[in-house]
């Protein structure tokens, strides 16, 4: 297994949960990091990346809640994710991809009752 993602779960609105996705050395040190989620009936999303060099991007709808992190040392990238809304229900799935590069974990569940 190249990613590994963990941290999901039931949580209620306002809650906070932290997911963890752990990637081999190869695959982390030069690839841009970040975490999709895809709800029920709708399309996969971008939540948050952050680049090998610390750059990060959210989605506007996640702004202000969610964090991104990279421990380099570990090999893990991080999602703090606060203030969950109900919204915030799905698979979230952590990537690991560049150019000619693309890696993709097994989805973990996040969910938001309200």
């Amino acid at each position: 297994v190249q990613l590994q993602a963990s941290g999901g779960g039931l949580v209620q609105a306002g809650g906070s949960l932290r997911l963890s996705c752990a990637a081999s050395g190869t695959i982390f040190s030069s690839n841009v990091m970040g975490w999709f989620r895809q709800a029920p009936g709708k399309q996969r999303e971008l939540v948050a990346e952050v680049s090998s060099g610390g750059s990060t991007n959210y989605a506007d709808s996640v702004k202000g809640r969610f964090t991104i992190s990279r421990d380099n040392a570990k090999n893990t990238v991080y999602l703090q994710m606060n203030s969950l809304k109900a919204e915030d229900t799905a698979v979230y799935h952590c990537r690991a991809w560049n150019i000619g590069r693309d890696y993709w974990g097994q989805g973990t569940l996040v969910t938001v009752s309200s």
